[in-house]
């Protein structure tokens, strides 16, 4: 894998086009509201670790919520602290782990492909709505894919000098890699680097430079850097490694109990999909990288892909940004196909159908933005201004039956909300829902759970105390159980919440 240099007065100014990149994923990010659920649950956690200043412990709704690590959180909070608990700060996180894939791609495929190609996937990936939206959207996924294909490509690189060698600075860079991989979103931060490079590097037979890759220097740097934050947890909450590692990870892979289930092919289609229109050249990409096949690099790509949709495709459950740490090697075989065998001195980098297709991709990729900003599903803002604007210190708000994740964040609560449901229901834990999320974060603070986790048949004794009381409600609940409730007055309403105020009153 000797890398190719083609001639300096072709080179494209890496700061230029990564600078443009960045200001492309800059442009639309706080344009549109939260989606639901997720885009309110982790900017909100962020906004509470920041409100909390405790930047250990991510909390929902006051509770610890140990689903994901926190250096998603980390970096948001960091964006929030300059800009504030908006939605552009909260999903700084996402957008920066779509430019970090995207960077890492370029210099990747400059140094083994050539300027040619490497631009070409540079406007490829920025052009995916995979990738595009993936960027816009605030949550782990995307931070973590990049990771880690920043970690497989830094082995890469360690191992491709020649058969015997490794480059220790690579061999430590893709070690650090997967330790900030884990702390995005678990163990699949190292568990798909070593699936990747490790079979990778054996079919070559070059076994003695796996060996190498579990250098004590390596290992010492993951070590270093990944495992405080999880011994810290497990030493303040007794019960962590388990519901983090066994429930959150072994059983959530292999169990059907949860939610998003789809079928074993499911990845199989949505990866075309989403890529469209580069992955009209699919079969011309397919047909090089067999060609090719002998070259290492190439069969990495291919396995790349392999592995990671393979992966992903075994358990039920299967969201679409699971696949995303397998888009940085999908679009450097496509782009492989679009740049061609053209010699680097051609006056135009794209031709006519690949320009066309950029066109395309840039106009989904903004217009999905834009009809998101025109009508987002489910949001709640209208009913958080609404109480931001007369919520007073002593008030308390208490949403029924459902958990609005996006209102804490927009009306900048200052305490958790009370949450009204049937908590003592036996089927609970069974569901993979809002609920559970709630309930399993109540493990961990079992007295903080019974403040802010009451029986719905409690909803009449939430009124006693000195303020008002602010019910949040989905419109038939709101209906049937807050417009009973003595002295209740409607506030707002919409198609997706309605918003009361309660006065409070004494009681014995």
């Amino acid at each position: 894998m000797s890398p190719s240099s083609p001639p300096p007065e072709r080179r494209r100014s890496p700061v230029l086009l990564l600078s443009l990149l960045a200001l492309w994923l800059l442009a639309t990010l706080g344009v549109r509201p939260l989606l639901l659920p997720d885009e309110g649950r982790y900017a909100n956690v962020a906004r509470e670790m920041l409100r909390s200043g405790d930047w250990l412990v991510p909390t929902l709704n006051g509770l610890p919520f140990f689903h994901k690590p926190p250096l998603m959180y980390w970096l948001d909070i960091a964006a929030m602290q300059l800009l504030g608990a908006t939605p552009f700060a909260g999903r700084f996180a996402s957008m920066l782990g779509a430019w970090i894939m995207a960077a890492t791609l370029f210099f990747a495929m400059r140094r083994w492909h050539g300027v040619r190609a490497a631009t070409a996937a540079l406007l490829l990936i920025a052009s995916c709505p995979l990738f595009f939206l993936a960027g816009q959207y605030a949550n782990h996924d995307m931070l973590v894919g990049a990771l880690i294909g920043a970690a497989i490509l830094a082995f890469a690189r360690a191992v491709d000098e020649d058969a015997t060698h490794v480059s220790r600075r690579w061999l430590i860079a893709g070690w650090g890699l997967c330790a900030v991989a884990m702390l995005a979103k678990g163990l699949i931060g190292i568990v798909l680097p070593a699936l990747v490079i490790g079979p990778w590097l054996l079919a070559r037979g070059r076994w003695r430079q796996l060996l190498k890759l579990l250098h004590p220097l390596g290992l010492v740097t993951f070590a270093v850097i990944a495992l405080p934050w999880f011994v810290a947890m497990q030493s303040r909450y007794g019960g962590f490694n388990d519901y983090f590692f066994m429930e959150q990870h072994f059983r959530r892979y292999a169990l059907k109990s949860f939610n998003n289930a789809h079928p074993f092919w499911f990845f199989i289609v949505v990866l075309p999909l989403l890529t469209l229109p580069w992955s009209a050249w699919l079969p011309a990409a397919l047909r090089r990288a067999w060609q090719e096949r002998t070259r290492a690099i190439v069969a990495l790509y291919l396995w790349w892909v392999v592995a990671v949709v393979g992966f992903f495709s075994l358990p039920s459950s299967k969201l679409v940004g699971y696949v995303l740490p397998a888009l940085a090697p999908w679009c450097a075989l496509l782009a492989l196909a679009v740049a061609g065998d053209v010699p680097d001195d051609r006056p135009t980098l794209l031709s006519r159908a690949p320009r066309a297709a950029l066109a395309i991709g840039l106009l989904i990729c903004l217009g999905v933005v834009a009809g998101l900003a025109w009508k987002t599903p489910k949001s709640n803002r209208g009913a958080a201004l609404a109480l931001a604007a007369q919520i007073a210190p002593h008030d308390s708000v208490v949403m029924v039956e459902e958990y609005f994740y996006d209102l804490p964040f927009y009306a900048d609560l200052k305490r958790p909300a009370i949450i009204a449901s049937h908590w003592d229901d036996p089927e609970l834990p069974l569901h993979d829902n809002w609920r559970k999320e709630l309930f399993d974060a109540a493990r961990f603070d079992l007295a903080r759970g019974q403040q802010v986790l009451r029986p719905l048949a409690q909803l009449d004794a939430l009124t006693c105390g000195r303020g008002n009381v602010w019910f949040v409600a989905l419109p038939a609940e709101a209906a049937t159980r807050v417009a009973v409730l003595r002295g209740a007055q409607r506030v707002y309403a919409d198609a997706s919440s309605e918003l009361w105020r309660v006065p409070a009153r004494a009681c014995p």
